[in-house]
């Protein structure tokens, strides 16, 4: 949530910010400023009559001490009027509080300085490139008819336990599976990162502190007798670990990386593009959050995209990094990079990796702050990345590596898997 002092100190700045968000609702910056101003006259009002209420009662003491009882009666009644009004300015104060940050929430974050303009993917702005794209020759099956036939996983089977979206993976599909989790954790905890297993459920307070309510409440799974909310990535119960705390700024950075399965509607998703591993609506992954020093979080937001980038080149995948333009960026983002691996069997680029850094916007929500040497507090900035999303990691694994004898296992995998092939 963006702060309100912002919108009162420069306003054409949150709107250009907006306006490269591709956000069409602009004039909420104005209604947001004037719910503002109104919330403060009230509060002035309010302050007003509790200080001419603590005179008032200093005033009937000095009164009844002098025995001018009909004085005192009277400031006494004056008093209670004025108690009667606080009651009636705190309640319009309170609806207006509740209307202003009802209001505040419907607006996204605004995009760092480097975030290039445009609407769609096409206009993300390709940094770099890595890897050497395979040519598959004969070998050339896509990853849904590579999991068939070596019996790695199925689809229909998913399907009738669940629903479409669900796959299954078995045998030597679901070894590797677990040889990837096992892989990626075990890269990022070298790396500084503390292990956490959290919770795959969450409360709406938790959803709405990482900004998956009210913005995607239609994108999750919501368990309606108890009003909680299956994940759809670690990042939401990890970051909300330190909801509502305040740290010490000796504390930061705090590096912490959790799997979890992740669960998705994903809804409207059709077509070719989302056969097989593409999309899906439960799928694993292992995450990277930091909470940052204001001063220091760009740097940290190249250090995850660095750490990223050298586990993708760990499993010899061909990749590019993409900065997301405004209008492909999400809600909460101020800036993202992503990464694509490329499919040889499909001949395009999947995403497999989001890393971004959402300043104090995610903070401002949670109330996570620190307190630095001059004892005042600061709200953190957050950040997140996919380190990585399997579903896409093992379509491209096997497409990339496919023989005439088997699916190749990159060796930085294999004492994970335990073998150099699957066949």
């Amino acid at each position: 949530m963006l702060p309100i002092q912002l919108f009162r100190q420069n306003k054409e700045l949150v709107l250009e910010g907006l306006k490269k968000k591709n956000f069409k609702e602009l004039e909420l910056v104005d209604t947001i400023l004037s719910l503002d101003e109104r919330r403060r006259a009230l509060q002035l009002e309010n302050d007003t009559i509790g200080a001419a209420a603590n005179a008032a009662a200093k005033a009937i003491g000095q009164h009844m001490a002098k025995g001018e009882k009909e004085l005192a009666d009277k400031m006494k009644a004056e008093v209670t009027a004025g108690k009667d009004k606080a009651k009636e300015i705190a309640q319009a104060l309170a609806d207006i509080e509740n209307e202003l940050n009802d209001t505040l929430v419907k607006l996204p974050n605004l995009p760092h300085n480097s975030v290039p303009t445009g609407k769609t993917p096409e206009e993300n702005e390709i940094v770099r490139q890595g890897g050497a794209i395979p040519s598959l020759g004969d070998h050339n099956m896509p990853h849904w008819e590579l999991t068939t036939k070596y019996e790695l996983m199925d689809l229909e089977l998913g399907n009738k336990i669940t629903g479409s979206g669900f796959p299954v993976f078995m045998g030597q599909g679901a070894r590797l599976q677990r040889a990837l989790i096992n892989y990626f954790l075990n890269y990022n905890t070298e790396a500084g990162y503390k292990e956490y297993c959290p919770p795959f459920m969450v409360n709406a307070a938790s959803a709405y502190g990482t900004g998956q309510l009210p913005d995607k409440e239609g994108q999750m799974y919501h368990v309606t007798e108890d009003g909680f909310y299956l994940i759809p990535t670690s990042e939401v119960p990890v970051t909300n670990i330190h909801r509502d705390t305040i740290l010490n700024e000796s504390e930061l950075p705090v590096k912490m990386t959790a799997y979890s399965p992740c669960f998705r509607r994903e809804a409207g998703s059709y077509g070719k593009d989302v056969r097989g591993l593409n999309r899906v609506h439960q799928f694993d992954k292992v995450e990277i959050v930091q909470l940052s020093h204001p001063a220091t979080s760009y740097e940290a937001l190249d250090g995850m995209v660095a750490h990223v980038e050298k586990l993708l080149q760990s499993l010899e995948l061909p990749y590019r990094i993409l900065r997301l333009c405004g209008g492909d960026m999400s809600f909460t983002s101020a800036l993202t990079y992503d990464f694509e691996v490329f499919s040889a069997a499909q001949e395009r680029w999947l995403e497999v990796s989001s890393v971004s850094n959402f300043e104090m916007f995610q903070a401002n929500r949670m109330k996570i702050r620190f307190k630095g040497g001059d004892n005042k507090t600061q709200l953190v900035h957050t950040l997140n990345g996919s380190s990585l999303a399997l579903p896409r990691i093992m379509a491209c694994l096997l497409e990339n590596n496919q023989t005439a004898d088997g699916i190749k296992i990159p060796a930085a995998l294999q004492p994970y898997f335990g073998k150099a092939m699957i066949n």
